[in-house]
């Protein structure tokens, strides 16, 4: 059965949502998404997925047809409409259609699109076995900040790294790591202590990491807030990402270089039950 779409306040059938050729966000990348997670048809750390949109449209001067109530509502019915029990909502607002010009049309109503999709999130199996990383330079704009669908750059990170050998990759900017293809970058040093890359325009302020970070601090776990290196990465005791689809995933090997003993370890394993247990108490 095709799934059905939310486009511009209508609901349709997937195979026949139209966007026009003249969309800002097909001819600029002028666009900014948001991917929510469900589980058991509920929605997983939203709010934060809800400030975020916000702020990213802020920045770039795009508006929201809809309150932030009634796009509760309508992330809500999308999982409704769709039977969705486990799986992702992504949602994409651009500046709207316009004739093609560099600079920003005025008057023109933003196109906003949601669609499902159904996939596994709770139990995915490289919990246990970790992923591995390749690292690549970082040939991203500078405001990845804002969470635009300019994600050729980061596209071509993924493919290379699996072209490696990799699952995925973690990018390198001026001799630091900025943050994955798709997710956070997060290790655990030998001392234990959690480090992360401080919120700037170089990384995109994961809603997931904050979480993170929140629970560590609950749980006495030490946290510094700092770029670091690939070698400080190899030599780590823990590696993971976090990102909303992937709550925590260990990494178990950079490169050629394992990291710690090559399996998952007790504090990404830890911090994962922990968002999950907070996070489907408090879903929507």
């Amino acid at each position: 059965m095709p799934r059905t779409v939310y486009l511009n306040g209508d609901w349709l059938p997937e195979t026949e949502a139209k966007v026009s050729i003249f969309d800002r966000g097909f001819l600029f990348a002028d666009a900014i998404y948001e991917v929510t997670a469900v589980i058991g048809g509920r929605l997983i750390d939203y709010y934060g997925h809800a400030a975020r949109l916000q702020r990213s449209m802020a920045e770039l001067g795009i508006s929201c047809p809809l309150e932030p109530e009634a796009l509760l509502v309508i992330h809500q019915e999308i999982v409704r409409r769709n039977d969705l029990r486990e799986g992702l909502i992504y949602l994409q607002i651009s500046r709207g259609v316009a004739d093609r010009d560099f600079a920003y049309p005025t008057g023109v109503d933003p196109t906003l699109v949601l669609f499902t999709q159904s996939k596994p999130v709770l139990e995915n199996p490289r919990v246990a076995t970790g992923i591995t990383i390749a690292l690549l330079p970082d040939q991203r704009w500078a405001r990845r900040d804002i969470k635009t669908v300019q994600l050729l750059p980061a596209s071509m990170a993924k493919i290379e790294a699996v072209r490696r050998g990799a699952d995925d990759a973690w990018l390198v900017e001026n001799g630091f790591i900025t943050e994955g293809s798709e997710a956070t970058a997060h290790i655990v040093t030998r001392d234990g202590t959690l480090v992360t890359r401080g919120l700037s325009s170089a990384l995109l302020h994961g809603i997931t990491r904050a979480s993170l970070l929140d629970i560590a601090h609950s749980e006495g776990i030490p946290v510094e807030e700092r770029a670091f290196t690939p070698d400080e990465a190899k030599a780590a005791a823990e590696a993971f990402i976090s990102s909303a689809t992937n709550f925590v995933l260990p990494v178990t090997r950079i490169d050629d270089t394992p990291v710690g003993d090559g399996r998952a370890g007790p504090i990404s394993r830890q911090l994962r039950e922990r968002y999950l247990e907070i996070r489907l108490a408090d879903a929507i």
